[in-house]
């Protein structure tokens, strides 16, 4: 059992678009008579998953407890961002009974799990288990995931080729850390889809692990929490890509933020990002629009050419301001073309 002088931790980690925040929100919702706290961490300025939480606050969960790590990806901020938050959730005067942390969809969860032996918290908290979440439709379409002996095959053949993406590697080593994986959006991959996307995580896994296929994060919370891994201690198990590396870097992947006047028709919105992962290779667009007429900010998701748009709440007092997020591999990123094709500006690229 975990020592109860240490506070659990949930690493929820997962590819872009998986399902984090949906599961996180669900686990808010119901948290088993536990005080819980939240860390965000964003892949980009914009804010969007922790005003998404922050909806869902309460005295389990107030709103005082979500905190946005906005500043790069949460690995590669460990000294700066994480270990310093850390100490601040555990010196208030109520500290949480369980910690979740969500993850960029970059992140690789190894590095993290290292940091928890700093010795500032290292006998303070512990990783109660890293929860992987998969598209279970995007699995089965082989789009993260290569087939390992396929690409054995081709690398036999053919020295300069390589299909190993930094996608597909992120999704590895995701995969790889994981004590529990959660196969998401199960009912639109269906029961084929869930069975080929099991064996392609079969075949990535290093060990057996257990796998269950979920919908709109429905899961019960006594399958996530609990688990008891103390997974700091067990990373041996747990192989990386980067094992043996200092650090790593994210140069492969570019964001944007783009803003937007306001809209006159959501599905207008909702198709133009539709275009931007077909015909630009955006991986995710996610942000808040306003539209003409409605006092209701519109929430827009986007994985590739997935684009999920929905009112979620009055902009009440704050600045009815659109942007969007835009995430995709550095050389496919043109932050003005995918800003001329919303009919927006860009405010800001990291490249």
């Amino acid at each position: 059992m975990t020592d109860l002088s240490k506070v659990p931790v949930t690493v929820v980690t997962g590819f872009l678009g998986s399902g984090k925040t949906t599961l996180i929100r669900h686990l808010m919702r119901n948290p088993q008579g536990r005080r819980l706290a939240v860390l965000v961490n964003e892949f980009g300025s914009v804010g969007v998953d922790g005003d998404i939480l922050r909806d869902c606050a309460d005295e389990n969960c107030p709103a005082e407890n979500i905190v946005e790590l906005a500043n790069g990806c949460i690995c590669c901020t460990v000294a700066d961002d994480f270990i310093p938050t850390i100490e601040a959730l555990l010196a208030r005067s109520e500290k949480p009974d369980h910690i979740l942390i969500e993850t960029s969809g970059l992140a690789l969860p190894k590095p993290l799990l290292k940091a928890f032996d700093w010795p500032a918290i290292r006998s303070r908290i512990t990783v109660d288990g890293v929860v992987a979440l998969a598209d279970a439709e995007a699995v089965a379409a082989g789009r993260f995931a290569p087939d390992p002996a396929a690409v054995d095959a081709q690398r036999a053949a053919d020295a300069s080729l390589d299909h190993e993406t930094p996608l597909s590697e992120v999704f590895e080593d995701q995969i790889a850390c994981a004590d529990l994986i959660l196969l998401t959006k199960a009912d639109l991959a269906g029961e084929a889809g869930l069975a080929a996307a099991r064996q392609v995580i079969a075949a990535e896994a290093p060990r057996d692990i257990p796998t269950l296929a979920v919908t709109d994060g429905a899961v019960d919370p006594r399958v996530v929490l609990g688990l008891n891994a103390a997974a700091e201690d067990d990373l041996a198990a747990r192989p990386s890509h980067h094992d043996g590396a200092d650090d790593h870097e994210h140069d492969d992947f570019a964001s944007a933020v783009i803003a937007l006047p306001d809209a006159a028709d959501p599905q207008a919105v909702a198709d133009a990002v539709t275009a931007l992962g077909r015909d630009h290779r955006v991986l995710r667009a996610k942000g808040h629009v306003a539209v003409a007429g409605k006092p209701m900010r519109l929430l827009v998701q986007a994985v590739g050419e997935r684009v999920r748009h929905q009112f979620d709440r009055p902009w009440a007092d704050a600045p009815r301001r659109s942007r969007l997020v835009v995430i995709a591999e550095r050389g496919d990123l043109d932050p003005a073309a995918i800003a001329a094709r919303l009919g927006g500006t860009v405010e800001s690229s990291d490249i």
